[in-house]
């Protein structure tokens, strides 16, 4: 596959990296001339998902949009179902298929062009006010006070045991595994440390999968603030998910699309084995949210895979498994999990790259890292890579969105 000659679609583009770093911009607002709530983060990111369902209203679709589309049907009507016996609305993982359904749909109009421009752009974002961050953090914390915001919008109090503008959760604490290279866990643009975490491995998948396309610098590039990333950061889930990148660039060609619908069931048994071997691991390392998970996955009674518990849905943000099936049934899970498996393309080596990748960063994040990897911070650029990787050899151009545009057969 080569790179096409279309040109990027900057509007796209544009929207993206708004979806990716908003939150950037209203801590600047809420920092410097006044304060904000949960309110409007909430308006902020409805206002883009409705910008992105009228791109697609206005384009209408077609018979290639159908998976992601029959995938949010039944996520509605599911949700329904879940408020419905539980008497009371539960929106949120609406909101997170949502989120999939308008980037795999716009990244199945873009070009390579369009999708190069986008990622592109986000890393140069990142490494330089990641650069601001390490060398210059009052100043960092001055621009943006990621404490402040949080505070105001998500209700996490400030920190008062130390005195900084930093997220307090990016702080650390004694005993946490570190490089120790700065004082904290970076953020970044992204003010918190655990969307900067994942970035770098969204990063991960999209330079394994079309590799070959990038010229030398782009590469040298990429890797640099992905390391930068991984030693500022401290994030032990996405250093073993570079290490499983790494060999999987080699491997990953050689696998069919099976494959890749045994990766949740092998993270599953891979947890079933830690609960065993250490069934009394606790605390913010890698086997105590393993555990985590394992106990409440044995704790999941029929009334609650069926989504008679949504209730306690807020207080899992830690298991993202438990999570999707608290709030969506156990059918949502096997949903996701089907949509990661057979959604995209699996026939050329970067397809297959893609695909494998793809499963193990979901998977894996959502037995370590909780509910983050269905953020919009993430996901936009996430699926936005899976709607293009559907259709990567697409000549059309998502700069030629209007009522009487039809996609190339």
């Amino acid at each position: 596959m080569t790179e096409n000659s279309e040109k990027p679609s900057v509007f796209v583009a544009l929207l993206v990296l708004l979806a990716t770093f908003y939150n950037a911009a209203l801590a600047v607002i809420n920092a410097h001339v006044l304060d904000l709530n949960f309110t409007s983060v909430a308006v902020t990111e409805f206002a883009i998902l409705l910008v992105l369902l009228l791109l697609i209203i206005q384009r209408g679709l077609y018979e290639e949009d159908l998976a992601p589309l029959i995938y949010l049907i039944i996520t509605v009507l599911l949700a329904v179902y879940v408020s419905v016996i539980n008497k009371q609305i539960y929106p949120d993982y609406i909101r997170n298929i949502l989120i999939i359904f308008c980037f795999v749909t716009l990244g199945s109009w873009c070009s390579f062009s369009t999708i190069n421009l986008v990622f592109k752009s986000a890393s140069v974002l990142i490494f330089l006010v990641l650069l601001l961050e390490i060398f210059f953090v009052d100043q960092y914390g001055d621009l943006f006070y990621p404490a402040k915001y949080f505070a105001n919008t998500r209700g996490v109090e400030l920190f008062t045991v130390v005195d900084s503008k930093l997220f307090r959760n990016a702080l650390g604490f004694e005993g946490r595994f570190t490089f120790g290279i700065i004082g904290h866990r970076s953020s970044s643009l992204f003010l918190e440390q655990v969307s900067l975490a994942n970035f770098s491995g969204v990063m991960m998948i999209y330079l394994l999968t079309l590799w070959k396309r990038f010229s030398p610098f782009e590469r040298l590039f990429y890797v640099s603030t992905i390391t930068l990333i991984l030693l500022t950061n401290d994030t032990r889930t996405m250093l073993i998910f570079a290490l499983i990148s790494f060999i999987g660039y080699f491997i990953y060609p050689l696998l069919p699309r099976f494959v890749s619908l045994l990766i949740m069931p092998f993270i599953l048994l891979m947890g079933v084995l830690v609960f065993i071997l250490k069934p009394d691991a606790t605390g913010d390392n890698i086997p105590g949210r393993v555990v985590f998970t394992m106990r409440k996955f044995a704790d999941l009674d029929w009334p609650t895979q069926l989504g008679f518990s949504a209730e306690i849905a807020s207080s899992l943000g830690d298991s993202g498994y438990i999570y999707v099936v608290v709030i969506g049934t156990i059918f949502s899970l096997v949903l996701l999990w089907l949509f990661v498996g057979f959604y995209p393309a699996c026939d050329t080596p970067e397809e297959r790259r893609f695909i494998h990748s793809l499963s193990v960063f979901v998977f894996m994040n959502m037995m370590i890292g909780g509910t983050a990897v269905f953020s919009i911070k993430i996901a936009a650029l996430l699926w936005l890579l899976a709607g293009h990787m559907r259709f990567p050899d697409r000549k059309a151009s998502a700069d030629n969105i209007k009522p009487t545009y039809a996609r190339s057969q």
